[in-house]
Order: structure tokens, then C-alpha cells, then sequence
């Protein structure tokens, strides 16, 4: 009988950037290797077909290339397979395994505490009770992160991190913190503040509108306090960062729990990790890594400065010199180092230190960095929106606080322009500086962003020895191609961001763009109506089909009906109560026309009548917008039930009823032939709209995801996102805002 030699490896975060790296490699490299993957089911996808779909992906195209489709596949399903779970509640592991490599982590540097706690420490608890309930020897490969040793000055060695945190006690306070701050969020001071909020800003759209705002209100400040939280706790107890400070706590897990007993640990501990260098093909990257928001906002002329000292080293390293170091420890063992063990500590020397990095050995201060980002994209400038090359500013490096001091001014004046635009008239004008406004607000919070985040990282002192880890890359066979060597000293820098990083990363970046470009073209080309009985197209009517509102109704009609003597009288009260109709209509769309149509009280019906039928009706069909009559055609050519549903009264509308082949107004009481001023029903407004669709719909049996609505206020809002084709026709500023958030298109109707 003989022997089996296949070593088997058991393997977290295979769906992440280094896990499926290590993945190819171990697969591509190394014939006698077989890998399980731990990975979590996703929405409908299982951990198998997750597994199954990481084949496609770029990473393996070398490989799939050189052996061919069909035998990829079929080495693929013979040598991987599948732990389904999540490590936080990991299942018994009852297969065998020779090695371990635990590459699970959360990638964000500011994740709410908890989250980062339950990854990179309850993760870490996990794993290692799971494989030592199985009473397994397993080597355990450990990926960290350089940065574990907090904030601090120096050389840093490849060895225990001396501090005297409890990690179990953090790890519960952590986890409580997120139950304190779903308490906090539900005390009634923050609750009122949450309403009032979204009643300012959703007010118009109707009640639930305003109470699913308040909500989503609470939840953003829950999660904004744990991140906080997160953030505080760390820098309290000397770590840049709550990532850096749950990854050492991680750390200390792997060394109480497996090494501490007995077992064979090796920590590898990767720098800021970027693209290949060399495998599997050069600038293989998946997606922006660390680094990289940095760069391509600073190549989009979006970091006019930066506080980062620029002889300070920014420790890089290409992703494969991480995994060929990961992928040597899993084939040739574990190396624990005897007697280089620095620093007081408790942990028991079975654990072996690694540091993937280059600030030792080839180090790359940031000015370099900066400078030859500077010239790539001097020479090989992206583009913006009108096709004009972006000119990179210049950086001068200023004291932190100089730049802290200018983003804390413009974020001041960014929040008093929002504020401002939520009073001003929709015109081309305040649109396009509403544009303006968004797009350095959003410039502004990726800025605070990177200042917050980036600079501890710009701004170290510290270096990373990383004796033990070229020791290791000298250990390899000399049979050992040099896309499997990892010493840092082969790296040539400028090469490395002129022809590798950069070209990958611009190209990524502008495939990127391409998607947005053709997302927007599709956006804005013309559509043909599909026909179809079962579609419904609803508009509102005043600012949408047609211009004016009620109020300048109400005065054209009365203007009409009433003397010469009386109208003086009539405009100057309508012109003193305008303030007050102003803040209903700001308060409550509903509530203003209530208010306002009470000045009908008295008219009589038949005069309405004869002025609709004459001059009045006359000039409605005159204020019909081009592009209404253009778009009600188009929809009755098609096929489709063309509604209008206004808040207006049934009688004021009669001119235009015909364009349509159902009309929803307000009918208003009648006694001894003269309106009352009170609605027979509530105004069909905002979300009572929204409701009398859905019904509408149903009861005629229309498909909404495939009907049509247009509007032109923020009370629109609630409506139109029930229906597939939404678009917004000469909106008001919220509505604007809100139509370019949600991608509706914008039409103009004042021409055909």
C-alpha cells in the first residue's frame, strides 16, 4: 500500500486579495498540495459555488493559460474543497491538516469596534479552539501586519509585540460597546434630534419618508459612534488604529492559544501591501489596496497638499513577495528562530516572526514615492469629465496642522453652502453650483479621510527589521525561479511605479470610468417607449406639465371673477399671507394645500366653469410645457395609460383633461352651487399618492417596475421610486439632489 505525500492545508480568506493569491500559487506551484477553504456562504451563493467562481478571476489566468481551461478546472475540483462557516462559529474541523495559513481579516483600517473585534480577534479565538478541540499539530501561518507594534519610534523587531493589553477583556467590552450604543441612540433627546433632522430634510416627502430618515439617522450615528469608539480606544493604549490594534490582540490570541501550548506558529507580518510585481503577471492587483485612493485623488487633482513628512519610509511591498513568503513556510516548515527573541515576554518561543517588508532592506521614503507618482502622471495625465488633461499639483509638505487647519475651514463653508441650498429657487444656475457644492463636499470627506487615516502611515518613524524573512527567502531550493524569491533589495522602486503599479492601477482607474461613461450615456440617450398595455405613465401637473402652481392659479382665476375694486383688496391679503403658505409648503405639501384652497370659500362653481371653458382654460393650454405634450404622445403612441394625478381642484384642470386618459384631482364640498374651501378627500400628495399608485396599479393590473412617473418637487420623491422609470422634470433642488443620487434622469420640459 502506498503512503499518501499530498500535504494538506487548511485555508482562511480565500476570497480576499492575498487569500486567493495564496491559493493560485499553492495550486499552480506545488502539485502534492491539497487546499480547504473556509468560506462563508453569501446571500444565494454557498461556500462551494463562491470557491468554484474564484477560477474566473484574474488572479488564475497565468495559470489557467499554461494548462488550459478544462484542466484548470479539473485540477481545481480535485485539489480544493470546502469548510462552509464563518470562524467566529466555525463547525468541528475533522479533516487532517498539516498546515494552517489564517489570511481572514477585515481590510478596513476604521471599522466599527465591534466588527473589528469579532473578525481579528474572535476570528483568531475561533480557529484555534476549533483545530485544538481536534487534538491536530498543525503548522499555523499566521498573517498579521507589520503595524502591530502601535505607535512608536525606531526599529522595530521581528518578535513579540510587548505590551500588556488583556485581549479577552477588550474583546467583551468591544462587543458590549455596540449594545451601549444601540441603547444610547434610543434615548429621547437623540431620537427628537433624528426627527427634527428628517423632517427638515423629508418633510415634503410625508411621514413615513420622515420616520425611515430618523431611522437611518439612528442607525448612521450607531455606526459613527463604534467607529469612533473604535478609533479612541486604540489611540488610547498607543495603536494608530483600531485595524493595527485588533490585529495585535490577534497576534497575542495565536500565541496564547496555539504556540503558548505547544503547537508551531509563524507570524508573517506584510508592510502595505500593492500589486505583483512579478506573479502572477506584473500589476496584478484586485481592486484599490491601501495606498491607492491616495494616488489616484492625488492624480485627480483632489489633494491640492498632503501632511506627510517626506523623509519618513513607506514600507510597500508587492503582494507576491507576501505570498511567496507565506507559500515557503507552508512547504519548507516552520523556522522558529533560537535566541533572537527581543523584548520581556511571557510567549513561548514555538512562535517564528516574519516581517514582508522593504524600509530595512530597500527603503522608499515617501518624497521618492510622491515624486515619481508626480511624473507619471505629468506624463500620462487622466482625463476629466470634458475630456481636458488633469494638471497634479505640486506638494510642499506643510505641518500637519496648517493643512488640518484649511480642511477644518472648508468643511465650515461647505456646511453653510448646504444649508443655504436647501432654501434657494431650482434654476440652471443653483443646480449646477448644487453640482459644484456635492462634488467638493464629497472631494472634502475623502480629504478628511486620508488626513485621519493616511498620515499615521506617511508620518511613521519606525522601521521593520526583516532578518528572519530574507533568511527565509535564502533557505529556498536552488532549483527556485525568481518569481518565487521575495528579498526586497531586487525591487527597483522607479520601475516598480512607473511600469508596474501605476500603469495597472491607471488602467484599473479608467476601465473604472468607462463603466460610469457608458452607465451615463445609457442614461441620457433618448428612449424609445416600449409599447405595452399593462404600463402606466402618471405626471403631476403643476411644474411638470405645466408652469405656474396653484397660487398663480388661484390669482389668474380671481383676477377674472372679481371688480376692479375688489382685486386691489384680494392680491394684498394673498401677498401678506405668503409667508405663512411658504412654511406650510415647506412643512407639509398636504398641509399648504389645505390651507390655501380655503380661499375658495364662496366662488361659485358656475363662474369657475365658464372661465375654465374660456379665457382661464385658454391660457392653461398656452402654459403646457413642449416637452409634456411631447412625452404624453409618445406614451399614448406606445400603448400606455397616461394618468394625471394633481393635488389641484377637478374643476381648475377641465382645459387639459383630454390629454389624458384619466385625470386625479381634489374635488372640493359644494353648497347652494359656491365651493366651500373644504376638500371632500385628503389631497392625493406624497406618500398618499404614493399609496393610491400602488393600489392603482393593482386593482388595473399595471406592472410599475415597468411604468413611468414624473414629477418636479422633493414631495414627488416618495412616488417615484416606486416606479421603474422615474424622472424628474425641472425639479426643485431636493428633488434634483435626490434624482442624481437615485440615477433618475433629468429632463427639461420647457421645450419640445
Amino acid at each position: 500500500m502506498t503512503q499518501t505525500t499530498t500535504k494538506r492545508v487548511l485555508l482562511t480568506g480565500a476570497t480576499g486579495f492575498l487569500g486567493q493569491a495564496v491559493l493560485e500559487r499553492l495550486l499552480s506551484s506545488h502539485d502534492d498540495i491539497h487546499v480547504t477553504a473556509v468560506i462563508r456562504p453569501k446571500g444565494s451563493l454557498s461556500g462551494q459555488a463562491r470557491l468554484k467562481q474564484l477560477l474566473r478571476k484574474p488572479v488564475f489566468k497565468t495559470w489557467r493559460d499554461s494548462v488550459g481551461k478544462e484542466r484548470a478546472e479539473e485540477i481545481f475540483a480535485e485539489r480544493t474543497s470546502v469548510l462552509e462557516g464563518d470562524l467566529t462559529g466555525l463547525a468541528s474541523i475533522t479533516e487532517p491538516f498539516d498546515v494552517v495559513v489564517h489570511s481572514a481579516s477585515t481590510v478596513s483600517f476604521d471599522p466599527p469596534i465591534d466588527e473589528a473585534f469579532k473578525t481579528n480577534v474572535g476570528g483568531a479565538v475561533g480557529l484555534y479552539e476549533s483545530l485544538r478541540a481536534t487534538g491536530q499539530n498543525p503548522h499555523v501561518v499566521h498573517v498579521s501586519t507589520c503595524y502591530v507594534g502601535g505607535i512608536a519610534k525606531g526599529l522595530r523587531p521581528e518578535a513579540p509585540v510587548d505590551h500588556s493589553v488583556d485581549w479577552n477583556v477588550e474583546f467583551e467590552a468591544a462587543i458590549r460597546a455596540a449594545d451601549t450604543a444601540q441603547v444610547e441612540s434610543r434615548s429621547p433627546e437623540r431620537l427628537q434630534s433624528f426627527i427634527e433632522k428628517a423632517t427638515a430634510q423629508f418633510g415634503k416627502e410625508g411621514p413615513k419618508s420622515v420616520a425611515r430618515a430618523a431611522e437611518e439617522a439612528r442607525q448612521a450615528w450607531v455606526q459613527d459612534r463604534l467607529v469612533d469608539h473604535g478609533r479612541t480606544r486604540a489611540q488610547s493604549l498607543g495603536w494608530t488604529d483600531i485595524y493595527t490594534f485588533t490585529k495585535a490582540l490577534g497576534e497575542r490570541v495565536a500565541e496564547e492559544k496555539w504556540a503558548g501550548v505547544g503547537h508551531q506558529l509563524s507570524i508573517v507580518r506584510p508592510a502595505i501591501i500593492e500589486s505583483a510585481l512579478r506573479y502572477p503577471f506584473p500589476g496584478w492587483i484586485d481592486g484599490y489596496k491601501v495606498a491607492d485612493p491616495l494616488i489616484m485623488a492625488y492624480a485627480k487633482g483632489a489633494l491640492p497638499e498632503f501632511p506627510g513628512l517626506p523623509d519618513s519610509v513607506l514600507d510597500v511591498i508587492p503582494v507576491d513577495f507576501v505570498v511567496n513568503a507565506i507559500v515557503a513556510l507552508v512547504t519548507q516548515g516552520h523556522r522558529a528562530p533560537s535566541g533572537e527573541l527581543t523584548g520581556e515576554t511571557d510567549i513561548d518561543p514555538q512562535a517564528a516572526y516574519y516581517q514582508v517588508c522593504s524600509g530595512a532592506s530597500n527603503p522608499l521614503p515617501f518624497h521618492q514615492m510622491y515624486e515619481n507618482v508626480r511624473e507619471f502622471f505629468l506624463a500620462q495625465p487622466l482625463e476629466d469629465s470634458n475630456g481636458n488633461p488633469i494638471t497634479v499639483p505640486v506638494w510642499k509638505f506643510p505641518a500637519n496642522n496648517a493643512v488640518e487647519r484649511g480642511l477644518a475651514l472648508k468643511e465650515k463653508l461647505a456646511a453653510a453652502g448646504g444649508k443655504l441650498s436647501a432654501v434657494l429657487p431650482a434654476t440652471a444656475r443653483t443646480r449646477e453650483w448644487t453640482n459644484s457644492l456635492h462634488r467638493m463636499q464629497t472631494g472634502l470627506g475623502s480629504l478628511r479621510t486620508y488626513v485621519d487615516l493616511y498620515q499615521n502611515y506617511t508620518r511613521t518613524e519606525m522601521i521593520f527589521d526583516d532578518t528572519h524573512t530574507r533568511r527565509l527567502d535564502r533557505a529556498l531550493p536552488e532549483s527556485a525561479p525568481e518569481d518565487q524569491h521575495f528579498d526586497p533589495r531586487a525591487i527597483d522602486w522607479r520601475d516598480y511605479w512607473q511600469n508596474v503599479h501605476l500603469p495597472a492601477l491607471t488602467e484599473m482607474t479608467r476601465a473604472y470610468g468607462r463603466l460610469k461613461a457608458a452607465s451615463r450615456k445609457r442614461e441620457s440617450r433618448p428612449r424609445g417607449l416600449k409599447s405595452g398595455t399593462d404600463v402606466v405613465a402618471v405626471f403631476d401637473l403643476e411644474g411638470t406639465v405645466v408652469s405656474g402652481n396653484i397660487i398663480t392659479q388661484y390669482a389668474k382665476l380671481r383676477r377674472r371673477e372679481l371688480s376692479p375694486v375688489q382685486w386691489p383688496g384680494e392680491i394684498t391679503e394673498l401677498l401678506g399671507n405668503a409667508p405663512t403658505y411658504v412654511k406650510a409648503e415647506r412643512r407639509d405639501r398636504g398641509e399648504f394645500i389645505r390651507a390655501f384652497l380655503r380661499r375658495y370659500e364662496g366662488v361659485s362653481v358656475e363662474r369657475v366653469e365658464e372661465l375654465m371653458n374660456g379665457s382661464l382654460g385658454r391660457t392653461m393650454e398656452k402654459s403646457l410645457r413642449p416637452g409634456a405634450l411631447q412625452r404624453i404622445e409618445e406614451h399614448r403612441a406606445a400603448g400606455h395609460h397616461t394618468v394625471l394625478v394633481t393635488g389641484s381642484l377637478d374643476l381648475l384642470v377641465s382645459p387639459i383633461a383630454d390629454l389624458f386618459d384619466h385625470v386625479v384631482a381634489g374635488r372640493m364640498e359644494v353648497t347652494d352651487g359656491k365651493l366651500t374651501g373644504y376638500l371632500a378627500t385628503p389631497p392625493l400628495v406624497d406618500e398618499a399618492r404614493a399609496q393610491w399608485l400602488k393600489r392603482y396599479a393593482e386593482e388595473n393590473g399595471y406592472d410599475l417596475s415597468r411604468s413611468y412617473g414624473y414629477g418636479d418637487s422633493v414631495a414627488d420623491a416618495s412616488w417615484l421610486s416606486q416606479i421603474g422609470h422615474a424622472y424628474a422634470v425641472n425639479p426643485d433642488l431636493p428633488l434634483y439632489r435626490r434624482a442624481k443620487k437615485s440615477h433618475w434622469p433629468i429632463e427639461d420640459w420647457r421645450k419640445a
